[in-house]
């Protein structure tokens, strides 16, 4: 799968062992992907191989473009993949389902409606909102936004709309958390407040995550195992498995060496 296998383990686990996970098990295998334009043929992902064990926190990093959010869009089954097959529990995936669950960088609320109505969406879709209410507060709670029902988008910080956003797609309960770049038009303090409470939401609800991010700190901060993609049509280049315990700390020795690792590995000098 990958050219790079680099291991690092410490204690604590970051799911403790006695603690069971509600995750979802994911299988890609030979996943090859392509788009068609203007008439003509654009591969974007060439022949991926990925085991994702149930309560793994996953970063994917790699240059921009190079297909990391499609393979995201594949695995929420928003599209087919051209070649290949993915298994989200052992069942093939062919069409979205509220147990693969996809945020995006921009919030994308619906600005007609308040915060309430908004997480509320995907029970309303499913036809459960009347037996399932309490799941919308219980997600705004989750997300610190008890007390913003009524708000509007417009009258949300850049933060406080990605935490709606959040709210939205756990309310649904999902096994697996697909987050493309759902940080990275925050500003900076924002950032680092949303990391740990990713990171809290990762322990409590104990769902499978995969992060897209450009940014290695950030995925060195949240997930338990980095890939590394490389130019596109992308393969996985390369591997980081590592069991630093949280909250981690960026000057932690272990972390500053595997960001030198990784930035390498993309090809950055450091």
């Amino acid at each position: 799968m990958a050219d790079l296998v680099l291991v690092h383990s410490a204690s604590p686990k970051t799911i403790p062992a006695d603690v069971g996970s509600d995750g979802m098990a994911l299988e890609i295998r030979g996943v090859s992907h392509r788009f068609k334009l203007s008439g003509t043929s654009l591969p974007v992902l060439d022949t991926i191989d990925l085991d994702v064990a149930p309560g793994d926190f996953v970063a994917l990093l790699g240059p921009s473009g190079c297909g990391k959010s499609t393979l995201l869009r594949l695995i929420a089954g928003l599209e087919p993949p051209s070649s290949g097959t993915i298994l989200a529990d052992g069942e093939r995936v062919t069409a979205p389902d509220p147990s693969r669950n996809l945020v995006f960088q921009d919030p994308t609320l619906f600005p007609w409606a308040n915060v309430w109505s908004n997480v509320a969406t995907g029970l309303e879709a499913r036809g459960v909102l009347k037996l399932q209410r309490s799941r919308v507060a219980e997600a705004l709670a989750l997300v610190g936004l008890d007390g913003f029902e009524t708000a509007y988008p417009h009258q949300l910080s850049g933060g406080m709309a990605q935490r709606a956003s959040l709210a939205r797609a756990l309310v649904n309960d999902p096994s697996l958390l697909l987050l493309d770049e759902p940080l990275g038009k925050l500003d900076s303090l924002t950032r680092l407040t949303l990391q740990d409470e990713l990171v809290r939401l990762w322990h409590k609800k104990r769902f499978t995550a995969i992060l897209v991010t450009h940014d290695v700190e950030e995925a060195l901060l949240l997930a338990s195992r980095i890939l590394v993609f490389g130019e596109r049509p992308a393969r996985i280049k390369a591997q980081f498995l590592f069991d630093e315990p949280y909250p981690r700390h960026r000057d932690d020795p272990v972390l500053v060496d595997l960001r030198r690792q990784i930035l390498s590995t993309l090809g950055v000098a450091t």
